[in-house]
C-alpha cells in the first residue's frame, strides 16, 4: 500500500502531465504559429493567481479506433473560474495541443458544467475556441456534446454575458456555439470560422478561396458581421475582453459597475456648437460628437468594421455604462439599410437584457432605397429596430442632431417607440421627408411654388413643429448635450415599466 507521501507525489506527477498538455513539441508548434496555449491564455485573462481549475482529471470513455488507449490531458479543454478586475468570471479554453482541441462527450461535459456554474453564480462566461471540431472517433457522442452546449448557451442568453473568442480554427457545428453568444472576438491572421472549409467548397462549387478569405477575422468583422471585434494579436484580444467586461454587469439582475472617471457631469463643449456644417447636405463624423459628450472621450465600438453607417458602442456618462446607437452621416449619409438595422437591433436587445441604458444620436435621412435592399427584405430587417426599441424597457434617451425623416426617424427611437426623453438641437429637422421634397409635392400645382417652398422649409426644417406637438421634450444648445443626457439618465434611474404577460414576442427575424 502506498504511503501518504507517495500518494501526494502521485498527484503532483499526474498534474504535471496534465499541465504539459500535448507535450513540448506541440506547444512549440503552437507558439511557432503565433498562438498561445490554452493555459497561457487563461493566465493572461484572469487576475494573477486567481484562476481555479476544475475537472483536471476528466477522461473520455471512447473505445472506438483505439481511443481507449489514449490519455488526453484535461480532455483537451481547460475549465474553471477566477476574477477579472476583482469580479468573478468563468472560462473554458480548448487546448489545440491535445488531439487538436477536438470535442468529445466529456470535453463537452466540462464546458456544460462551467456554463451551469456561471448561471448559478450569475457570472459572465468566456469561451476560448481553438479546435479541429468534433472528435470523429466519438461519432454521435461528439455531436450530442455540441447539442448540449448549444442548449446551455441558449438558456444562458440574456441571463449572463457570454463572450466567445476564436483563437484558431472553428469549423462545422463548432461555429454555432459562438454564434449563440453575445459577442465574438477574432484574432487577425490566426483565427477562422466557417461552416464548410475551402477544400469542401472547391469540391462542391469549384470555387477557390483561402481559409483567411473565407472565414478570417476581417471577413467576419467587415463582410458577414458574424464577429464583433478584430484583435491584432492574442494579447490585444484578451486585453480588449477585460475592457469590455468593465462596461457590463455580471448578470441580468445587476447593474453595470459605476466607475469614477473624473469627468465633470456639468462639462459643456463649445465645439459642439460649431461641429455641424451650415449646409445640411454636408457630412460630419458622429464619432466626434460621441467623443465630446462621453466621459473622457472614451468609448468602445462594437461591430466597428460592419455596417459603418451606424455606430454601436459602449461608453460612460458620469461613470455609468450606456449603450450608444448613433447615425453616421459620413457613411451613406447615415441611411439605414439591412445590415445597419440588424446590427443595431441586436445591440439594443443586449443592452436591454443587461440593464444598460440606451442613448440614441439621430441624423438619419431615411432607409436606403434600391432593389437590392427591397429584395433583401429591408422591410423585415428595418422592423427589427422598431421591435427592439419598442420592447426595450431600459432608460432610453434620444438626441436629434439634424435629420430625422419618416420611418427611419421612428426606427431611431422616437418618443412613440418609447424614448423616455427626446432632446433636439436647433439644427434638427423632424418630418415625414426632407422639407424641400415635401414642399415640391404639396405646392407642385401652386403658381407661387418657390415662395411657398422657401417658407415651408423655413418652418419645417426645425425641431419646433415637433416640439409644439410634444414629440421633442427639450430643444437644447448643442454644447449642453452631455449634462442634459446625464440629467435625463439620473432622472430615469428608477424607471419601472409594466408589459403584457406573454411567453415571448415574435421578432421579425
Amino acid at each position: 500500500m502506498a504511503t501518504v507521501q507517495e500518494k501526494i507525489q502521485d498527484l503532483k506527477s499526474r498534474q504535471e502531465k496534465i499541465l504539459l498538455g500535448g507535450g513540448v513539441k506541440r506547444i512549440e508548434k503552437q507558439h511557432a504559429s503565433g498562438k498561445h496555449t490554452a493555459r497561457e491564455r487563461i493566465d493572461l485573462f484572469f487576475d494573477a493567481g486567481t484562476f481555479v481549475e476544475l475537472d483536471q482529471f476528466v477522461a473520455h470513455r471512447c473505445v472506438n479506433f483505439g481511443m481507449n488507449e489514449k490519455v488526453l490531458p484535461g480532455e483537451g479543454v481547460v475549465t474553471g473560474y477566477g476574477t477579472v478586475n476583482g469580479r468573478l468570471v468563468y472560462a473554458f479554453a480548448q487546448d489545440f495541443t491535445v488531439e487538436g482541441g477536438s470535442l468529445g462527450e466529456m470535453h463537452a461535459a466540462k464546458i456544460c458544467k462551467v456554463l451551469d456554474l456561471a448561471m448559478k453564480m450569475g457570472a459572465p462566461v468566456i469561451g476560448i475556441n481553438d479546435s479541429g471540431g468534433a472528435r470523429i472517433q466519438e461519432a454521435v457522442d461528439a455531436l450530442s456534446g455540441y447539442g448540449g452546449i448549444f442548449y446551455k448557451n441558449t438558456l444562458a442568453s440574456g441571463v449572463i454575458p457570454q463572450i466567445s473568442v476564436i483563437m484558431g480554427p472553428c469549423a462545422g457545428g463548432a461555429v454555432y456555439s459562438p454564434a449563440l453568444t453575445d459577442f465574438i472576438y477574432m484574432v487577425k491572421n490566426t483565427s477562422q470560422m466557417f461552416i464548410t472549409g475551402p477544400a469542401v467548397i472547391k469540391s462542391v462549387t469549384a470555387e477557390e478561396v483561402t481559409a483567411e478569405q473565407l472565414g478570417g477575422a476581417m471577413t467576419h468583422n467587415s463582410t458577414s458581421g458574424v464577429a464583433h471585434f478584430a484583435a491584432e494579436n492574442e494579447t490585444d484580444c484578451i486585453e480588449q475582453i477585460r475592457y469590455l467586461l468593465s462596461f457590463l454587469p455580471s448578470n441580468n439582475l445587476e447593474d453595470a459597475p459605476v466607475v469614477e472617471t473624473g469627468d465633470s457631469p456639468d462639462r459643456t463643449e463649445e465645439g459642439l456648437n460649431t461641429l455641424l456644417p451650415d449646409n445640411p447636405n454636408m457630412p460630419y463624423d458622429m464619432k466626434e460628437v460621441i467623443k465630446l459628450i462621453v466621459d473622457n472621450g472614451e468609448f468602445y465600438e462594437v461591430h466597428e468594421h460592419y455596417a459603418r453607417n451606424i455606430i454601436t458602442c459602449f461608453a460612460r456618462f458620469d461613470g455609468q455604462s450606456v449603450g450608444i446607437i448613433a447615425s453616421q452621416p459620413s457613411v451613406m449619409a447615415g441611411c439605414l439599410d439591412i445590415n445597419a438595422s440588424t446590427k443595431s437591433s441586436r445591440f439594443i436587445r443586449f443592452c436591454d437584457a443587461f440593464n444598460i441604458p440606451l442613448v440614441n444620436l439621430v441624423d438619419v435621412p431615411g432607409f436606403l432605397p434600391g432593389t437590392d435592399q427591397e429584395y433583401g427584405g429591408i422591410i423585415r430587417h428595418g422592423a427589427k429596430m422598431l421591435y427592439a426599441y419598442s420592447e426595450a424597457t431600459v432608460p432610453k434617451v434620444t438626441v436629434i442632431t439634424r435629420k430625422a425623416y419618416g420611418g427611419s426617424y421612428l426606427a431611431m427611437c422616437a418618443q412613440d417607440l418609447g424614448a423616455d426623453q427626446v432632446l433636439a438641437w436647433p439644427t434638427a429637422e423632424i418630418a415625414v421627408m426632407g422639407p424641400s421634397g415635401a414642399a415640391n409635392i404639396i405646392f407642385r400645382k401652386d403658381p407661387d411654388v418657390e415662395a411657398k417652398t422657401a417658407k415651408y422649409i423655413e418652418e419645417f426644417a426645425t425641431p419646433y413643429k415637433a416640439a409644439e406637438r410634444g414629440f421633442v421634450d427639450i430643444v437644447i444648445e448643442p454644447k449642453e448635450t452631455r449634462p442634459r443626457i446625464i440629467t435625463a439618465l439620473n432622472m430615469l434611474a428608477s424607471k419601472r415599466e409594466a408589459r403584457p404577460a406573454k411567453k415571448h414576442g415574435n421578432i421579425p427575424l
